[in-house]
């Protein structure tokens, strides 16, 4: 008797499983995925579950895009990949740049301060002699031996120098990408003073572009790093637009290689 009635459990247990399982198939495809089309490649869906932290359940955004892909080509055409983005991150309070001083402006304040060593000097006449297509205004500008460790963050407002209008937003993309690659990689070596790279190198470099900006228009650059080891630094950067949308975002891995400061160089910046 043990035997049939574990036998009766056993088949009314399968039998319940695959009604749950049909049941939530049936869910899934018919009410929680279900599409209502609008219009030739739009469509609309319902938010349906809504978990604990009251949030909206991103495998169902995701699903529910999958869906509309699908319904947009033929049968025959299966899905290789996906990405999928969610940008929850608020523009940085930062001054505007017009309260901020250029790059340029930066170096002639250092250079206007009277116990400057002179290996230092030669070092910021070469770059303000070097001719950067695109300017530049820290918002938060480290020191110039970096004697002081600072969290691995950096905010800059950033434009193309002279005009470039607002009717090719693909040369605004690739213009941005020049600008995605500038000064990124550093941010790295923030919280590690009294070192100075020799080399630096991108080994993998990533942008996603998601609303329309003018690159010769100035957007603040938001570079920040997770991780630092090895040699190598992993930076993540976002670009913003002024009134607060995100226009893109960057990551890059790097090599990194770097040396001690002199004495002499962290003994004169004390004294700045």
């Amino acid at each position: 008797m043990a035997e049939k009635v574990s036998g009766e459990m056993s088949e009314d247990s399968s039998d319940s499983a695959a009604a749950v399982s049909q049941d939530l198939r049936s869910v899934l495809v018919t009410s929680v995925l279900n599409l209502e089309k609008l219009d030739k490649d739009l469509y609309r869906g319902t938010h349906h579950w809504v978990p604990r932290t009251r949030r909206l359940f991103g495998g169902q955004i995701i699903g529910q895009a999958l869906v509309a892909a699908a319904e947009s080509v033929g049968e025959n055409v299966l899905a290789h990949s996906l990405h999928c983005y969610f940008h929850q991150f608020t523009m940085p309070s930062v001054p505007p740049p017009e309260d901020l001083l250029t790059g340029e402006e930066l170096i002639q304040l250092y250079l206007s301060k009277p116990d400057l060593a002179e290996k230092a000097k030669q070092g910021l006449n070469k770059l303000l002699a070097d001719e950067v297509p695109i300017e530049i205004k820290p918002v938060n500008p480290p020191d110039f031996y970096r004697c002081v460790a600072m969290e691995p963050k950096k905010l800059y407002w950033v434009r193309a120098r002279g005009h470039i209008g607002k009717g090719d937003m693909k040369l605004h993309c690739c213009v941005a990408a020049y600008v995605s690659d500038y000064s990124f990689l550093d941010t790295a070596l923030l919280p590690y003073p009294g070192q100075r790279a020799t080399f630096l190198a991108s080994l993998d470099h990533a942008m996603w572009f998601h609303n329309t900006f003018r690159a010769d228009e100035w957007m603040l650059y938001e570079t920040e790093s997770s991780w630092t080891g090895g040699s190598r630094g992993l930076v993540q950067g976002r670009l913003w637009r002024r009134d607060g949308v995100l226009a893109a975002s960057c990551a890059q891995e790097g090599v990194l290689r770097v040396k001690a400061l002199t004495t002499s160089a962290v003994t004169n910046e004390s004294k700045l």
